[in-house]
């Protein structure tokens, strides 16, 4: 019987996969983000959200579980570090994947695994791209007020080089036919 058997076998043996597995997860801690086919992607999330758990725990004994899976020691500090400080309030759903398309040569489903961006920072983010909105709207009012503050006179003149350059052009039309 096949009861007990969780996961996708990905066409490798336990040890392969273990081994893959461990690669990998220790490739999106340190680079937060890595592009690998759709079946191993939802495999890798369950484990990556496992790490970021075991960082918010840290404990000693969390972070030896941490070292047993993790291949490099000094993305220990990073997850138990800055990682746990960004999902502190967050209670799961630390990872994303977007599915980007299709691979050249076997045409596999590929897609990209990355942490979900500091919530911090979207919010600091927002409010300076509507200041830039509100600044150039001031400046069309300014420019505006400016143009109707000048007397009649000056409108006019600046009305007359548009003519002339529309009289000169026709000009050339007439000369050149």
């Amino acid at each position: 019987m096949y009861h007990g058997k969780a996961g996708r076998k990905l066409g490798r043996t336990s040890s392969h996969k273990e081994a893959m597995f461990r690669n990998m997860v220790t490739s999106v801690i340190k680079h937060e983000r890595i592009r690998t086919t759709d079946a191993k992607a939802k495999e890798l999330r369950k484990l990556a959200e496992k790490m970021i758990t075991l960082g918010k725990r840290g404990d000693l004994h969390a972070r030896r579980q941490a070292l047993a899976v993790l291949r490099d020691k000094s993305l220990i500090s990073k997850l138990f570090g800055e990682l746990t400080e960004r999902y502190r309030n967050r209670a799961g759903g630390y990872t994303r994947i977007v599915k980007v398309g299709y691979r050249f040569g076997d045409n596999a489903p590929v897609s990209i695994l990355e942490f979900i961006p500091d919530e911090k920072k979207k919010e600091k983010a927002t409010p300076k791209a509507k200041g830039k909105t509100k600044t150039k709207a001031k400046e069309k009012k300014e420019e505006k007020s400016a143009l109707e503050s000048t007397p009649p006179e000056k409108k006019k003149e600046k009305a007359k080089p548009k003519v002339k350059s529309k009289l000169k052009k026709e000009e050339k039309v007439k000369s050149n036919g």
